[in-house]
């Protein structure tokens, strides 16, 4: 069974069509290439690191669209300058989707020794951390009235 009906969730739920978007495109993706980490490098930060030799920094494109972090590469047409007779090395072009939480905004890229990393931090805006309330030793209509009298 491949294929998952979400009609009659979304029959009684509202707002829930991005979770059906996720899991119709993760059914969808060739998940072995090129392969993948992902590390957890801090407390609110992470790294991407996918293998992708035989790519130079201009055959690869990341862009970040509606909490979907998509990394493509594009083979230039070169004309191989020796018979091959054996090729173990992909380098096929190639797109990957990663879905990123809320919050999650990436930091930057680069290519190393056939590697690309990519940096990842999750940002929480200020008005969504916690913060505290002071506990004073008035009732909220005294504090008023008392600043009225004065």
């Amino acid at each position: 069974m491949n294929a998952f009906d979400f009609a009659p969730l979304f029959r009684t739920a509202i707002g829930f069509d991005r979770l059906a978007r996720l899991v119709d495109a993760t059914a969808k993706v060739d998940a072995s290439y090129p392969p993948y980490n992902i590390e957890k490098t801090g407390d609110d930060s992470y790294r991407l690191t996918m293998a992708v030799a035989g790519f130079r920094p201009e055959e690869i494109d990341l862009t970040v669209q509606d909490n979907t972090l998509v990394v493509t590469g594009r083979v230039a047409s070169e004309a191989p300058k020796a018979e091959v007779l054996y090729r173990g090395i992909a380098g096929r072009a190639f797109e990957r989707r990663f879905v990123l939480a809320d919050h999650i905004v990436v930091e930057g890229a680069d290519l190393q020794h056939g590697l690309l990393h990519v940096g990842l931090k999750r940002v929480v805006p200020e008005a969504l951390k916690p913060r505290r309330i002071p506990v004073g030793t008035q009732a909220p209509q005294l504090a008023a009235e008392t600043a009225k009298a004065a």
